[in-house]
């Protein structure tokens, strides 16, 4: 695909294939940033539209995989800093502390149940550490690959993998201690 060559029944094409074969993909690493089901759905859409506006630009020097899940952390860095999104934030986390403080047990229980250790631990590493670990496990990535999505150096993406394995074990050893008593 040259860049500015591309058609609208191949545009319309190439965002189908797209959005079937990486669409969950987006999703979770979206869902990684924000942590929140119905915004990570609104930026994945967000994404697929950016994906086909700039799709004339994609020069094959990656896969196509590789360049949406870029568009995606990218997409999620920007959203991430702008300042709307801070102030969202901040109220989501005050409302959820009334919420937690003055919630139906039985919510607790339902949240918990929703999400698992594992996932709830790598939530909670910082991002630089999350979205390796997320990229490299659960999207099955080559270090290579991440590196060239994240715009990193190879040998970052490596370093960023084993401190955020560190991590991950030391905050799921903590979490068993304080389970177990």
């Amino acid at each position: 695909m040259k860049p500015g060559t591309v058609s609208k029944a191949e545009k319309d094409r190439l965002l189908e294939k797209a959005m079937t074969e990486y669409g969950n993909d987006v999703y979770y690493i979206v869902y990684s940033y924000v942590k929140e089901h119905s915004l990570a759905e609104d930026l994945t859409q967000e994404i697929f539209i950016k994906f086909y506006q700039k799709m004339d630009t994609f020069r094959e020097d990656s896969t196509l995989k590789t360049w949406i899940i870029s568009v995606a952390v990218n997409h999620c860095k920007d959203y991430l800093r702008r300042w709307d999104t801070r102030m969202v934030s901040i109220s989501n986390k005050i409302n959820d502390m009334v919420k937690g403080k003055m919630g139906a047990p039985e919510q607790t229980v339902i949240e918990k149940e929703k999400n698992s250790e594992l996932i709830q631990s790598v939530l909670s590493l910082p991002i630089k550490y999350r979205e390796v670990i997320f990229l490299y496990y659960f999207e099955e990535m080559k270090l290579s690959d991440i590196g060239a999505c994240m715009d990193l150096n190879t040998n970052t993406v490596k370093t960023r993998l084993t401190r955020g394995k560190a991590l991950l074990g030391s905050t799921i050893k903590r979490n068993e201690v304080y389970n177990n008593g």
